[in-house]
């Protein structure tokens, strides 16, 4: 094994902040490398609404007073203070509405790109889980979701079945060549596989509501819940009666799905089917004997001596005595079955190297906080690294990809950090998963852990490494880092490669982790990739639920039970319907509750100024 490098202890706890003490938990993650996952119990006594970087006074959630009763927090469409200290934060988002009509970054279209946006104060994982199954994907803290029946190029969202995921021979080859090069130091350059994991920043950088500065609304508006402002409107909508309904999202579990060759395809050793084959006549003393068995491979004679052998030790165990034809049979059958089982993602991963091995490769799990002294530490390294990348493979100018533009792009993050019993011990929320080679980091994965997968954001890697297929390798370490999460957390069990594009071929290389599911846009119903690429082949845009009596299951049904955060006050769109001066609103806060869906539109806060 490598010896893993040093690494500094610090602890977690929830809502980003880091207090220093406790020794780290450790776990080996790679060819001698160390994961740090960091974690904590405790829970601070205040819910930032939109910064990560530890609290302020006027953030600090205030003790309601006791309601009468019949009264405030009742689930009858009223307005409702806040909840007990260290209660879960609600998000808090500002719709920008449909932006149409500007570049797209896949098909270079001057004015085919359409999409929507918010931007997201802040966000609960469960919140952006539920958004992500919508068709929603976030960059900073800007969350879009495509028009997919108006855009140039349909953005189907794309996930993986990690426990089931099988090894291509493709796959293989890169884990493999890693291996290579950190035990012998071999670099065999040649054509670097396509990168995966690897979205384009032209989807956020060209709306112009994108990265709206978070000063333009004031703290003490995002700031919820003001019980005087509460107590005006209380009774505002009594005839509305707020049940809560609880809607499920179908999903569809999709079948064993297998990866199979082409029946065309050469292998190395062997002639071709397409290729008309010339057996010229063997000269005298030579050539094939008919009445032999034809010759075999190599390989296979190595099988069956590896097997023979084992076959010996195994008779060995019986002192002499003599087996009869059928238990030998038995035996041979039993030995074939456990050698011919293929290989996984961690057999490659997790396989012991020699001390004496050429390099040392460490990947580093560290959460998106400032507070974080790792994270602060390496953020220097880390955005010089970003900057190269961009130059180097999406020609972006030093202005396009400094400081300010990576902090914003892929540090900044929505997410609230969580913390839960059933959950991973590094707990949920943004992480850079780095990979660090000899001391120096030569990649980083951009991810977040939610309740059920890991979602990929972002990839960016050093182009002298790029021999590597560092793209591929970070898109296989994350699947066996989701499988390895599943065992502490038994939901989390998908791995979101972001958005498949049929429709641009330079994209289609996502729908090569399989099995994988893609997202159908019309009922949010996942759907074996398999059965989709038919109807994509036919169509950019299509439905790919075949029930055609199928719907979203999650559409708003109830307008006036989405919750809008108005003058520091939660309330019912219903009540602030009837407060509001001025023209309407609804035609957006109809659109706004259709794309995130009736749970969400519920559960989030909708500012109105």
């Amino acid at each position: 094994m490598f010896r893993p490098a040093a690494t500094t202890p610090v602890r977690a706890c929830s809502w980003g902040v880091m207090k220093r003490g406790g020794a780290p938990r450790v776990r080996e993650n790679t060819v001698g490398s160390s994961l740090v996952i960091c974690k904590s119990t405790e829970s601070p006594a205040f819910v930032p609404v939109s910064s990560r970087r530890g609290p302020s006074p006027h953030l600090r959630r205030r003790q309601p007073p006791p309601l009468r009763p019949g009264r405030g927090a009742d689930g009858q469409g009223r307005c409702r203070p806040a909840g007990p200290p260290g209660a879960m934060p609600a998000a808090v988002v500002e719709y920008s509405g449909w932006k149409e009509g500007y570049r797209c970054g896949y098909c270079a279209s001057e004015r085919g790109k359409v999409s929507a946006g918010m931007w997201a104060h802040s966000m609960t994982v469960q919140d952006y889980q539920d958004l992500i199954d919508r068709g929603w994907r976030r960059s900073g803290k800007y969350v879009y979701k495509p028009i997919m029946n108006q855009t140039c190029c349909p953005q189907y969202t794309i996930r993986c079945q990690a426990l089931r995921f099988q090894t291509s021979k493709s796959h293989k080859k890169v884990l493999k060549k890693m291996l290579k090069f950190i035990s012998k130091g071999d670099v065999s350059k040649g054509v670097s596989e396509e990168e995966p994991m690897d979205s384009h920043i032209e989807d956020v950088v060209t709306c112009d509501f994108a990265y709206k500065s978070e000063s333009d609304v004031s703290q003490s508006e995002l700031t919820p819940l003001s019980v005087d402002h509460s107590e005006r409107v209380e009774n505002e909508d009594k005839d509305t009666g707020e049940t809560k309904e609880e809607v499920n999202a179908q999903q569809v579990e999709s079948g064993s799905l297998q990866v199979c060759a082409h029946k065309d395809t050469t292998v190395p050793g062997e002639p071709s089917h397409s290729a008309k084959i010339v057996h010229a006549p063997p000269k005298p003393g030579k050539g094939a004997d008919l009445s032999k068995p034809p010759c075999r491979k190599a390989k296979d004679i190595r099988k069956e001596r590896k097997l023979q052998k084992l076959l010996q030790n195994q008779t060995c165990a019986f002192e002499g005595s003599e087996l009869q034809a059928g238990d030998q049979v038995f035996l041979l059958q039993n030995s074939k079955s456990k050698t011919n089982q293929p290989k996984t993602i961690e057999d490659f991963v997790f396989v012991s190297l020699p001390d004496d091995a050429q390099h040392k490769l460490e990947v580093r799990l560290v959460p998106v906080s400032f507070e974080d002294p790792q994270f602060k530490s390496s953020f220097n390294q880390s955005a010089t690294l970003f900057a190269k990348y961009q130059m180097a493979i999406h020609k972006d100018t030093p202005s396009d990809c400094g400081e300010n533009e990576f902090t914003r792009f892929l540090c900044n993050s929505p997410l609230e950090a969580e913390n839960a019993p059933n959950g991973p011990e590094c707990g949920y929320g943004s992480f850079h998963q780095q990979y660090w080679l000899d001391g120096k980091i030569i990649a980083v994965g951009v991810i977040d852990i939610l309740p059920y997968c890991v979602s990929s954001v972002y990839l960016y890697y050093d182009p002298d490494y790029s021999f590597l297929s560092l793209g591929v390798y970070s898109a296989l370490r994350e699947i066996a880092f989701t499988r390895q999460l599943h065992e502490k957390a038994p939901d989390l069990c998908f791995y979101y490669m972001g958005f498949y594009i049929h429709s641009c071929p330079k994209m289609r290389y996502k729908g090569q982790y399989r099995p994988s599911d893609l997202l159908c846009p019309e009922t949010y119903v996942w759907t074996p990739i398999e059965q989709c690429l038919p109807l994509l082949e036919h169509s950019k845009y299509c439905r790919l639920n075949q029930d055609v009596k199928a719907v979203d299951e999650g559409r708003i049904k109830e307008l006036g039970r989405v919750r809008v955060l108005h003058k520091r006050t939660v309330m019912p769109y219903s009540v602030y319907k009837k407060r509001r001066k001025g023209p309407s609103d609804e035609a957006s806060v109809q659109q706004y509750a259709s794309l995130v869906g009736q749970t969400c539109s519920e559960r989030m806060l909708l500012f109105r100024s």
